[in-house]
């Protein structure tokens, strides 16, 4: 029992170890009643982060429906993916400052996290696939957005880092020039012939196909040639079916248009416009693409600009394909912009898929930088030999 005249451990606030049961002592008022400014400004404080929890949860749901799928939704489409880490990161850093939620808002952020960093890539290497250490062909293949074709490059410097390369088959987009908006154009046959002999040249609109190997077939889009249909309606997945060995084998140049212009005013009509345009225009693209894959009986190889950095994760261009990532360390892959650009390079938007058989035991993004806003892709594909019945 306590001495005469003091309280009693029932008498004194907090005394039962609940910490959390009321503002501090200095938040509240002459009276007790807890309703001071400091107690104040910490329940708005929860309260935000209540909200803003809320509101990124109903952004991460809504990307996930609507990406790929909503024209207007191509604004959301350019945030780099690692914001899907970033934000829960920095919600779950003040979480312990909203300590009458903090037990059942920390789970929930944690779950955001590890949802985010899903689809942001992280973890991502390949999704399913054959047995890399099964023997078969192995072909050796470059991919790259050139940006432009040598327009502002050394040509001698261009054409000796794509000799450096060796490749079995190179898958080239941005074979053209851009002047006054508008594409222009190019042929330099005379000058690839020279520098790489023995390939065979495939050109489709601005995709360009060089390959040593031999050529079974091109799969070329009929336009007319006229103005800049070649550019506006020509394919943009060129198709090559190579012999690998015994065997054919489908390899798709892409290079999906981009979402919109950086630089355009977002308060022009004319910047609506074009997003549209281009949602429209990728739209088409890609049923294309989806179609022709789906009646190809050959195993096949896609890669190039995909101009998304979500097409590994909520756009699938090629259902049931693999998707591939290289080996990037702790943070996921990233191929843009590698070049002097006023922007870090945070996001991917070079991407490698593969159906059938193929393995890929060799995939990393190389140079390209000093010519390019895009790093080249380098990869190593095995084509298995033919199945014996």
């Amino acid at each position: 029992m306590p001495p005469s005249g003091l309280p009693g451990t029932d008498d004194v606030p907090g005394a039962d170890g609940d910490r959390t049961a009321g503002p501090p002592p200095d938040a509240r008022t002459a009276d007790g009643t807890g309703e001071g400014p400091r107690a104040r400004r910490w329940c708005r404080g929860t309260l935000l982060l209540v909200a803003a929890t809320g509101a990124w949860a109903l952004l991460l749901v809504l990307h996930v429906l609507l990406a790929g799928r909503w024209w207007l939704w191509l604004l959301v489409e350019a945030v780099p993916p690692l914001t899907l880490v970033a934000v829960p990161l920095l919600l779950l850093a003040v979480t312990p400052l909203a300590r009458p939620v903090r037990r059942w808002l920390a789970p929930v952020l944690v779950l955001l996290l590890l949802a985010g960093a899903h689809l942001a890539g992280f973890g991502a290497v390949v999704r399913g696939g054959p047995d890399t250490t099964a023997g078969g062909t192995q072909v050796k293949v470059f991919a790259w957005s050139t940006d432009y074709w040598r327009m502002d490059d050394d040509e001698q410097d261009f054409y000796a880092f794509l000799r450096r390369q060796d490749a079995d088959v190179y898958l080239l987009q941005e074979y053209l020039y851009w002047q006054d908006d508008e594409p222009v154009r190019i042929d330099d046959t005379a000058r690839l012939r020279e520098e790489l002999p023995g390939y065979h040249i495939s050109v489709e609109g601005e995709l360009l196909t060089l390959s040593r190997l031999p050529v079974v077939a091109e799969h070329h889009r009929r336009v007319p040639d006229t103005g800049t249909a070649w550019y506006r309606e020509g394919s943009k997945a060129q198709r090559t079916d190579i012999r690998v060995g015994d065997r054919t084998v489908s390899f798709y140049n892409v290079h999906m248009p981009v979402p919109f212009q950086v630089g355009d005013n977002p308060l022009s009509g004319r910047f609506y416009r074009f997003l549209r345009d281009q949602y429209d225009w990728r739209d088409r693209e890609l049923a294309a693409l989806r179609a022709d894959l789906a009646e190809n009986p050959h195993p096949a190889l896609l890669t190039g600009d995909f101009n998304s950095p979500w097409t590994g994760s909520l756009l699938d261009p090629a259902p049931g394909s693999r998707a591939h990532s290289p080996a990037s360390g702790v943070l996921p892959a990233r191929s843009w912009p590698v070049s002097d650009y006023p922007l870090p390079r945070l996001w991917r938007l070079d991407w490698l898929f593969t159906t059938g058989d193929l393995a890929v035991p060799g995939y990393r993004f190389g140079g390209g930088g000093d010519f390019s806003d895009h790093a080249a892709q380098e990869i190593r594909l095995v084509v298995p030999g033919p199945t014996t019945p």
